[in-house]
């Protein structure tokens, strides 16, 4: 009989749990993007380079590596933003909005060698 009321009170506590966890929303992803310290520039999920993404609310943490370069992005309906800028070098954190559309990462100076794309869902 012992074991049966242990066992009741394991899966109402188990119950509990998932309904509590399911009342909670998921941790904001994260975006991570690299400029230099030559002349790259990366955007990554998860350690993969991003090329799709689900619209919605992102973690983005740049870390600018060089005082030659800066981190830009530009998206639809005019979505412009410069994260970092030259001379800054060292790492921030912002947290962005992503619409449906195509988006487009660059370095501003070097815009014509140092550029990626992605496409929001």
């Amino acid at each position: 009989m012992r074991h049966l009321i242990a066992l009741a009170g394991a899966l109402a506590v188990s119950a509990v749990a998932t309904a509590a966890a399911a009342g909670h929303p998921a941790a904001t992803p994260t975006l991570v993007g690299t400029v230099g310290p030559g002349y790259t520039i990366t955007l990554k999920s998860g350690g993969k380079a991003v090329e799709t993404l689900k619209a919605g609310t992102y973690k983005l943490t740049i870390h600018d590596k060089a005082n030659i370069h800066s981190f830009s992005v530009d998206g639809p309906n005019g979505y412009s933003k410069t994260f970092t800028a030259v001379p800054f070098v060292g790492t921030k954190t912002f947290t962005v909005k992503l619409q449906a559309g195509g988006y487009k990462y660059f370095c501003p100076p070097h815009a014509s060698i140092m550029f990626g794309h992605f496409t929001v869902k």
